[in-house]
């Protein structure tokens, strides 16, 4: 094969990479895609205006933009909560498309809502294509680098221009998660998902708040973030109940209590392990007891 031959089949193949690349991005927000959400968020609220059970919530999930299922359990939970103010914050956001867990909220659902990162190139990339995009060109969501931290969360949401009532808020920082919610006053949001360890086990384990959880001298790799039942105690004192968890048992959504009526029951920490990865994923006592954890 000559060099010009070489050079056209790359091009060929680049090309038509590129063309499903940009078929599936215009599927995820495709006038029938809107459609279909809005369909179904209507079929939640008004089961929800009759007093209907959501039942397991969790198995409402589809993945959109999420990494997994996020998406759907977050509109099925949403819709049944009734009117809010439509915004979101999202922490630890990336750019805010890929594998995001309020994208969908921002493109076909109509929400408002603040993206923060910790990684500028994503920030900035993030902020590009809201600006671009036809749903959201006319009233981008903010974007903001910075990297959160207990002392510094509520200043930085604050200052982005969101306080009080809002519908989501997504954490997904990779350690210090349970850190950063616990100091979160300057928002009330009604449905919270965050990210948890069940490989910590059924106990309730916390590592401290570190720097770099995921660097911390003399600790092994799995001495992060917090177990669910550590997570789940920490929002039932917040006033948070906890209703639904992806399949794999680390992303967990929790409702405020005050919102969260008999249609939507509380499930115990001990559920979140049913799947046969999150049970193989569980470390033996052995790797766990001797290493400094709070236990809340």
């Amino acid at each position: 094969m000559g060099i010009v031959d070489r050079v056209m089949g790359a091009l060929a193949r680049r090309f038509a990479a590129e063309s499903v690349e940009r078929a599936r991005s215009d599927a995820r927000w495709s006038p029938a895609l809107k459609v279909g959400l809005r369909h179904l968020w209507l079929y939640y609220a008004d089961r929800a205006s009759r007093g209907a059970a959501i039942g397991d919530a969790s198995a409402a999930g589809f993945r959109i933009f999420s990494q997994f299922e996020e998406d759907g359990i977050t509109l099925a939970l949403l819709a049944s909560l009734g009117d809010g103010p439509r915004l979101f914050v999202d922490i630890g956001a990336g750019d805010g498309v890929f594998a995001s867990n309020c994208a969908n909220l921002a493109i076909n659902l109509g929400f408002h809502g603040l993206f923060i990162d910790g990684n500028a190139a994503l920030v900035e990339r993030g902020r590009a294509v809201y600006a671009d995009h036809p749903d959201t060109s006319l009233y981008p969501p903010v974007f903001v680098n910075a990297k959160v931290t207990p002392a510094t969360v509520n200043d930085v949401i604050a200052s982005a221009g969101f306080t009080g009532e809002i519908d989501f808020l997504s954490i997904d920082i990779d350690g210090n998660d349970y850190w950063v919610w616990e100091a979160l006053t300057v928002i009330e949001p009604r449905l919270v998902l965050i990210e948890t360890h069940p490989e910590l086990g059924y106990r309730s384990r916390v590592a401290p708040y570190a720097e770099d959880p995921a660097r911390v001298d003399g600790m092994p790799a799995h001495f992060l973030g917090a177990s669910p039942s550590a997570m789940t105690a920490m929002a039932a004192r917040r006033g948070y109940r906890l209703v639904a968890a992806n399949r794999f048992g680390f992303n967990l959504f929790y409702v405020r209590e005050d919102l969260a009526t008999p249609m939507m029951p509380g499930i115990p920490p001990d559920d979140l392990f049913r799947h046969p990865r999150a049970k193989a994923r569980v470390l033996p006592d052995s790797a766990l007891a001797n290493l400094p954890f709070i236990e809340p």
